[in-house]
């Protein structure tokens, strides 16, 4: 039996059972059928955001406003204000993981799409938005039945996946900050009820997003150094073209309404802390316009784990001074009276939070009176778990999968296959396809439950007690592999292996997983096929040179659709197109210590660099890297610009690089020079294969010179084209110089250097020259 869509649909369609109308009002304030406070300014609708905000501060005592600066807001009954829960979270989903949000009503799931680093493995910025758009509706939904306590969503995460060890990497869009920072804007104009072009979010936001973990977070806990007391030591270089730009592009282009600030120190100060960051970076530069709080006790930490603050009510005074509003935790509650009792603290600094914290209420239209009469009031409970919502999960884990080896074309598989061994402990195993920071699901069909769909004589096996593998059944494995026409391993790691708060200290699989594959792998009548489900990056050098292992997938956390699709894609009911979000390092990469920050390479030293930007060492496999079932081939068909010449005006200062490199800075250019700069990029794109395929194409720029410290190359654009078999089609790219072209000097100024760049796409490169 084959697993179409209309089949799914049907297997879902008992989820929807649970869902009808009818449950308990959600929380707002300025009841207009109470008199005593519809009249309040604060109340009138009418009245700017920021007015109305002033007003309703202006009425607080301050133990009153005090009570508002933490995540577990109080109700203010005199004003007619409730409760408020800040922390809720929606990083694949709307999950319980915060207090904001409760699956305890009629509604008892949420759609679980996959984790997110599978997800930017589609190259698909729209479908990203599609996600966030479903989970923005989905939470409006929960508040609108009365099972919220909060509209603020404390995602996406857009750090820069670094090291390969990082537990929450899995979390996060990849290694790439152009690939970060689009999936930050797609997914929070989504969850926020923006367009996907973004800018016509008026009035009301559907829901609150948060881009986190303002910066430089990329250490949970490894080798006994956990991320409340690491100092990240990062140049100014590093974190104008790595660390920064994800956050710059969340909130300057996806406008996101929150920012989180994270537990570790930068350059030794605490990022809540860090004025520099949160208001001369985050609100001066970018023009944050949100709230932003601090990661769960992390103002505690500053005092009682960091000694950066002398006193409790010096750390409370250090982050309201530095721009932060509320607290996740309840250090703010406990230590800010007395420290405005002891003149450490002005109260000023405390309402300017509070505008903020009531501004983005107000904004959700939380003070509006009774939701249901205003937008995104009448977004129904059957939304949550809807059939769209489930299809879209089941795309994204179709389109996220990465086929990594496929000798002799052994797959697709056969339908007609008469008898098929499935065998690992990932196989059967429904939590794990969800990651991380997950809800319930709307439903779950495993990779074996999906595979037997297909084939009606499957035999299981999970050939190892745990994922940890301390204990395998090896000749149990290899008895069932020896009688199968085919055989498919699913492995890999799960949440006990790589999660927040627990970094791996190796890449390789865990326990005796490898030789039960290799056991496995020389039993068997035919080539096997290889499942990994994981997060991060493993070395499997061992399986890709194994001419008994025809077949590799990696399939992340791919969700409550993950097994179906995992199921289609083997079968060939679609053909794979994902492609690696993050470089797959060897082994011998661990000797390089997490601790260090340095993206950019020494030789001095033999530090080889991070992320295929500037890593010089070998690979497993490189990012961007993903087969298919077809083949296709690129060529650059127009490019509107070779020469790019910027020496129109002897007003702009030229300065020479240590390797006698003449440059500009993009900052004096100025905006009209970049913009008229612009050109356009056609690239023709053909599927030679006898399937129809979705296919990421990637553009890469890289300097002609690679030397002091520039990228070897860098993703400057990504679409997804669907082409028939043997279909071609154009797809165009319009590159910005002064964006695409520039790069970060070692004082994290961004200049543009004269001399020859590449345009590469496959492996087909356009020469491009700046003359300045």
């Amino acid at each position: 039996m084959i697993l179409q869509e209309l089949s799914f649909v049907s297997l879902i369609s008992f989820t929807l059972l649970f869902i009808h109308v009818g449950s308990t009002q959600p929380p707002f304030s300025c009841d207009s059928s109470d008199p005593s406070i519809k009249n309040y300014p604060f109340c009138q609708t009418t009245l700017p955001i920021t007015q109305r905000a002033r007003d309703l501060v202006s009425r607080l005592t301050l133990d009153e406003k005090i009570s508002q600066l933490v995540n577990s807001a109080p109700a203010i009954p005199r004003l007619g204000i409730p409760a408020y829960e800040w922390w809720s979270e929606a990083l694949h989903g709307i999950a319980n993981i915060g207090p904001g949000i409760k699956f305890d009503g009629t509604i008892k799931a949420a759609t679980s799409f996959p984790q997110v680093i599978l997800t930017a493995a589609s190259f698909d910025a729209y479908q990203w938005y599609r996600i966030g758009q479903a989970i923005g509706r989905e939470a409006r939904a929960i508040y609108n039945a009365g099972q919220a306590n909060g509209m603020t969503f404390w995602a996406p995460n857009i750090n820069i996946f670094r090291d390969p060890r990082w537990g929450r990497g899995q979390e996060t869009p990849g290694e790439d900050p152009l690939v970060t920072g689009k999936y930050a804007v797609s997914y929070v104009r989504g969850i926020q009820g923006d367009t996907f072009q973004g800018g016509k979010l008026e009035g009301h936001l559907q829901a609150s997003a948060c881009c986190k973990h303002f910066t430089a977070y990329d250490l949970d806990n490894w080798k006994g150094m956990n991320r409340f007391v690491f100092d990240a030591r990062v140049t100014v270089q590093d974190l104008a073209d790595t660390y920064q730009p994800p956050f710059q592009s969340c909130v300057q282009d996806g406008r996101a309404s929150g920012l989180m600030c994270a537990y570790n120190r930068v350059n030794g100060v605490p990022s809540c802390a860090d004025s520099n960051l949160l208001s001369k970076t985050a609100r001066g530069e970018w023009d944050f316009k949100g709230y932003i709080t601090s990661d769960c006790d992390a103002v505690a930490i500053i005092h009682d784990d960091q000694g950066y603050a002398k006193t409790p009510e010096d750390a409370v005074a250090d982050v309201l001074k530095a721009g932060m509003d509320v607290n996740c935790g309840s250090y703010l509650q406990k230590y800010s009276k007395s420290a405005v009792l002891q003149k450490k603290l002005p109260e000023s600094k405390i309402d300017r939070a509070l505008h903020n914290l009531f501004a983005v209420r107000m904004r959700l239209g939380l003070f509006d009176g009774n939701p249901v009469q205003h937008p995104f009031g009448n977004i129904g409970t059957d939304q949550v778990c809807s059939p769209e919502h489930q299809i879209l999960a089941l795309e994204a884990a179709r389109n996220g999968i990465v086929l990594l080896k496929n000798d002799a074309k052994l797959l697709p598989l056969p339908k007609a296959t008469m008898s098929l061994a499935v065998i690992g402990p990932n196989a059967n195993s429904p939590q794990t396809l969800l990651g991380n920071y997950a809800g319930p699901p709307c439903k779950s069909v495993t990779p074996l439950q999906a595979l037997e769909s297909y084939v009606k004589n499957t035999v299981y096996h999970p050939g190892c007690d745990t994922v940890s593998c301390s204990t395998a059944a090896i000749d149990k494995a290899v008895d069932i592999a020896k009688h199968a026409d085919y055989v498919v391993l699913i492995m890999g790691l799960d949440q006990t292996q790589e999660r927040e708060a627990l970094d791996r200290v190796d890449l390789l699989l865990p326990g005796r997983q490898q030789e039960l594959i290799t056991c496995v792998a020389k039993a068997a009548k035919r080539p096997v096929v290889l499942v990994l489900l994981s997060g991060g990056p493993i070395d499997v050098s061992f399986a890709k040179d194994d001419p008994r292992i025809a077949g590799i997938f990696w399939a992340g956390y791919p969700g409550e659709g993950g097994g179906t699709a995992l199921a289609e894609v083997i079968f060939g009911d679609h053909n794979p197109g994902g492609r690696l979000p993050v470089t797959w390092y060897p082994q011998d990469f661990t000797k390089v210590p997490m601790t260090d920050m340095r993206m950019r390479p020494e030789s001095s030293s033999d530090y080889p660099g991070r992320t295929y930007r500037f890593y010089k060492g070998g690979k497993v496999f490189e990012f961007g890297y993903g087969l298919s079932y077809s083949k296709y081939s690129y060529e650059f068909t127009r490019v509107s610009q070779n020469n790019l010449y910027l020496n129109h005006s002897s007003s702009v200062h030229t300065t020479v690089t240590s390797d006698s490199i003449r440059y500009k800075l993009v900052s004096e250019l100025g905006a009209e020079v970049c913009d008229a700069r612009k050109f356009t990029v056609c690239v023709g794109v053909k599927n030679h294969g006898d399937l129809a395929g979705k296919h990421p194409v990637l553009l890469f720029t890289r300097h002609g010179n690679h030397g002091d410290g520039r990228p070897k190359k860098q993703l400057i654009g990504f679409q997804s084209v669907i082409l028939s078999a043997g279909e071609m089609a154009e797809i165009q790219f319009e590159v910005s110089p002064c964006e695409h072209l520039s790069r970060a000097n070692e004082y994290g100024v961004m200049v543009m250097e004269e001399g020859g760049h590449f345009l590469v796409v496959g492996d087909d490169k356009h020469p491009i020259t700046i003359i300045i």
